[in-house]
């Protein structure tokens, strides 16, 4: 009875598994080099899911690796974000590009399917920056489902899972 209560897990793992392509990007558990290659890329590493720059509390914020009280202040200053270029401007009076980086592994600024710039809609995990131009030259989308369906076309379907995630709301 015990290994009943197990068998959710191992489903929902199998599931996961089979969604990983060979172009996915490098999972959270991947070593530094790995990481590194995917950012060389232009490809941001999956990690654990991503906070919302305009809308997490700053409690929230400090849960991200190196953010204390200060820098969660500075990010809730400059809300709203309405691009990660944007973000990475203001926080680069604080702290270095590596540690930006790092932060972007942890925070999103929400896509506008027809006004974000490519750098933000590259935010989007196993899109790179010449996928997300590809998707800015589609413009304009009449919907969110016909600008995920671009994205399954562009970067495959595990990036069109992870792009609603991103999507500003309708």
């Amino acid at each position: 009875m015990n290994t009943l209560r197990f068998l959710p897990i191992l489903f929902f793992s199998l599931v996961l598994i089979g969604c990983q392509s060979d172009d996915a990007p490098a999972d959270a558990g991947a070593d530094a080099s790995t990481t590194d290659a995917a950012i060389e890329q232009g490809t941001r590493p999956v990690t654990a899911e991503k906070l919302d720059l305009n809308t997490t509390s700053m409690e929230e914020f400090m849960t991200i690796p190196g953010v204390g009280d200060r820098m969660a202040h500075e990010f809730d200053e400059y809300r709203p974000y309405s691009s990660i270029v944007e973000f990475r401007r203001e926080m680069a009076k604080y702290v270095d590009a590596e540690t930006i980086a790092m932060y972007e592994d942890h925070v999103y600024v929400p896509i506008d399917i027809n006004e974000s710039d490519a750098e933000t809609v590259a935010q989007i995990l196993g899109l790179d920056l010449a996928g997300a131009e590809q998707l800015l030259a589609a413009r304009p989308y009449d919907s969110h489902a016909d600008f995920i369906a671009k994205v399954t076309e562009v970067a495959g379907g595990v990036s069109s899972q992870f792009a609603r995630l991103y999507l500003a709301s309708e």
